[in-house]
């Protein structure tokens, strides 16, 4: 394909993630990204500043949703019940079609301590940004804090389960199975 194809950065994302699944990401250049991407290394920066952010990219855009939703839940929902609002409302990054990215980009990231200390840098900046939107929903501190940490347990739990290879339901449904687990326990 030519440079001047269109939708370069999922065709990027796409030679990325077949690279790291191939030889790994540490072997991976952005060079090899461009060349499988049939594009160039100074256009692939255009979209990404660094081969991580192939990975990484999306991240503001997921919590900016989840924390949209959390703020349009009722006004009577309860803090935890405003937390699930947030998590179902991944449900549209996660489906289907790209569950096969996501098991490899998670099997890329646990194979790498500089990915899976970004991932929970994401993961706490996720829960902040949730804390943050239940205190501007009245919720006091320490339960925002607690609610959205309780929240984000839930969203890698159900994560992990949606693309392990096994798995053929969505995510949403697999994020309400374990709230409803969580609640079980926790008035159990």
């Amino acid at each position: 394909m030519g440079r001047w194809e269109p939708d370069a950065e999922s065709r990027f994302r796409a030679a990325a993630i077949e690279l790291f699944g191939e030889v790994g990401y540490d072997q991976t250049t952005v060079a090899a990204i461009a060349e499988r991407a049939g594009l160039t290394a100074r256009t692939f920066f255009r979209y990404f500043a660094d081969k991580r952010e192939v990975l990484f990219n999306g991240s503001e855009r997921l919590q900016q949703t989840m924390v949209d939703a959390l703020a349009r839940a009722s006004a009577e929902a309860s803090a935890v019940d405003a937390i699930a609002a947030a998590l179902a409302s991944a449900g549209d990054f996660f489906d289907d079609d790209r569950r096969a990215f996501a098991r490899l980009r998670s099997s890329v990231i646990a194979a790498n301590a500089d990915l899976r200390e970004r991932e929970l840098i994401k993961m706490a900046t996720l829960s902040a940004a949730l804390a943050q939107a239940l205190q501007d929903r009245g919720v006091s501190q320490p339960d925002a804090s607690l609610a959205a940490e309780a929240g984000v347990a839930v969203f890698r739990v159900a994560f992990v389960q949606w693309v392990s290879e096994s798995e053929r339901r969505d995510y949403v449904e697999i994020v309400n199975e374990s709230l409803a687990r969580l609640r079980t326990l926790v008035t159990g």
